[in-house]
């Protein structure tokens, strides 16, 4: 078994060395699936055999001491140097190749649980976001709000809450679905979505603004237009750039793109069933639904709601629209 579970942890540590050297494309997801399971058989294994084995053998080891001390005694010795506790608790001692199986099972399946049924760390790697969240910030996402999926097969096993305008969403990309990507919802299915000389309508109606003083972006050491936005229930802000133009370069061709047409002016797009159209609040900074299409429900991960961190800014951390 030692040699065996050698090779299952220096798997492991492959697995995740040559991911994290940019070998391979990884799956933490899959990663911690495989590693509950492994270390839960393990763990069974332990709790009905090879504990058992141990104590089995502790206590013959008491009884086989207590039978030469009984025959000791027949001899008329009566002090006996044997102490069998040290050699008790090294048989009963858990050797280092259940440490770190069986050992780690309980800490590994709570997270396991975790961050595939209730909350989800993320940590936002560019300004996309912006004035919402910045660079730097540990977010958590809410993986039931929108039904609760089987982790890896990403199978919906609730219907959870709808998908609603104005959601702030962590989703697979669809170009790479191994990387997740943050947005906030702008079109859900059905909705005609036009963004056309840098102002969003849906369905024919502008989205309610409001200017507010330019917006200073300590990234880019620069000042923004900034506006207050209003897609569902609850305001949010947006920035643009003036030195960016209105048309969209570079478009992907993406599953569905017969449902955009896009011009000088930007982009208007029917949003298909089952889909939904996702752009950055850094409007001009941001490689969004304009650029490479729509997401599938499938690709849903879950609801961003709360900064528990940022290194940088400790003001950062609350919750945010």
């Amino acid at each position: 078994m030692q040699f065996l579970t050698s090779l299952v942890l220096a798997a492991f540590v492959g697995y995740a060395g040559s991911w994290y050297l940019g070998f391979i494309e990884g799956n933490f997801a899959l990663l911690l699936l495989l590693a509950t399971v492994v270390t839960g058989i393990y763990w069974v294994a332990e709790r009905f055999v090879f504990l058992p084995q141990r104590q089995k053998a502790a206590a013959q080891l008491e009884v086989e001491t207590a039978q030469r001390r009984a025959e000791l005694t027949k001899m008329g010795i009566d002090k006996v140097d044997t102490d069998i506790q040290e050699a008790r608790e090294k048989l009963l001692m858990q050797p280092w190749w259940l440490d770190w199986t069986a050992g780690l099972f309980p800490v590994i399946v709570v997270v396991f649980i975790l961050r595939s049924f209730l909350f989800e760390p993320f940590k936002i790697p560019s300004g996309s976001m912006i004035p919402t969240l910045h660079i730097g910030d540990l977010i958590l996402v809410n993986k039931f709000h929108y039904g609760v999926r089987l982790p890896v097969a990403n199978i919906k096993l609730t219907k959870g809450t709808p998908v609603q305008r104005g959601d702030v969403m962590v989703f697979r990309y669809p170009p790479k679905p191994t990387v997740d990507y943050i947005k906030r919802v702008v079109g859900v299915p059905g909705d005609e979505v036009a963004y056309l000389n840098k102002k969003l309508t849906i369905n024919g109606k502008p989205v309610p603004t409001q200017g507010l003083p330019d917006f200073f972006d300590e990234s880019t050491m620069r000042y923004f237009k900034h506006r207050s936005e209003t897609l569902g229930d609850k305001p949010h802000q947006t920035i643009q750039d003036d030195d960016r133009p209105a048309f969209i370069p570079g478009a992907d061709q993406f599953a569905g793109r017969e449902n955009c047409n896009y011009t000088v002016e930007g982009v208007t797009c029917k949003v298909p069933a089952g889909h939904y159209f996702m752009m950055g609040d850094n409007r001009d900074n941001s490689l969004d639904s304009r650029y490479w299409g729509f997401v599938p429900d499938a690709n849903i991960v879950g609801k961003a709601f709360f900064v528990w961190m940022n290194f940088g800014n400790l003001k950062r951390i609350g919750a945010f629209d």
